[in-house]
């Protein structure tokens, strides 16, 4: 298992990781990127854990998701499975499991002061966390690639993951409302939402 964690996990993460992976009875599967889902959490139907993760991540995000979803089944075993998916039980149990990670040895100086702030009340997805998601983003493989929506032009053209065309428009509070050009509706967007450039 270590040999395999080596290639997704920082090096100082992975002994830490390997005991939770080993207590909770987790099956780990490292799977081809899902667009809409970092990671996942599964009950089988003969009792045992199935998380997967994304095997495209950088290494700090990987760990986030790996914990997040051991978070999942941590809070459930602890708390029976009436509880919310990211409710106030899974926050704690998140918090409590990422506090041996969150250290200089793990994350990058310029990055630890991000994750340690998102953990005073972590969200359901560390990419709503726009500060965090862009730091994290840097360690990308892809990453010079992509713009975001905060950073384009208003009335700038881009395509989104699946192919689809939108005009960006105005900020309403926190996201940008924008118009997809072949159907005319407006969709709202996160400003770190990653988008291609199509014209400025």
């Amino acid at each position: 298992m270590r040999k395999t964690l080596e290639k997704y996990l920082p090096e100082r993460s992975i002994e830490t990781c390997i005991e939770l992976i080993k207590v909770n009875s987790v099956n780990l599967k490292i799977v081809n990127q899902r667009v809409t889902r970092h990671g996942d959490y599964r009950r089988l139907p003969d009792g045992s854990h199935k998380i997967t993760v994304n095997a495209s991540l950088n290494k700090y995000r990987f760990l986030i998701t790996l914990v997040h979803e051991i978070a999942h089944l941590v809070a459930f075993e602890k708390y029976g499975r009436k509880i919310k998916p990211h409710g106030i039980e899974w926050k704690r149990t998140f918090q409590y499991l990422m506090l041996p990670f969150i250290h200089p040895e793990v994350f990058p100086n310029k990055v630890l002061p991000l994750v340690a702030n998102h953990f005073r009340n972590p969200s359901a997805s560390s990419d709503t966390d726009a500060k965090l998601s862009i730091a994290l983003k840097e360690f990308d493989a892809q990453f010079k690639e992509k713009s975001y929506v905060f950073e384009i032009p208003y009335g700038s053209i881009f395509r989104i993951h699946n192919g689809r065309i939108f005009k960006k428009g105005n900020k309403k509070v926190k996201r940008y409302e924008c118009m997809e050009l072949t159907t005319g509706k407006s969709y709202l967007f996160q400003p770190n939402a990653e988008v291609e450039l199509i014209k400025d």
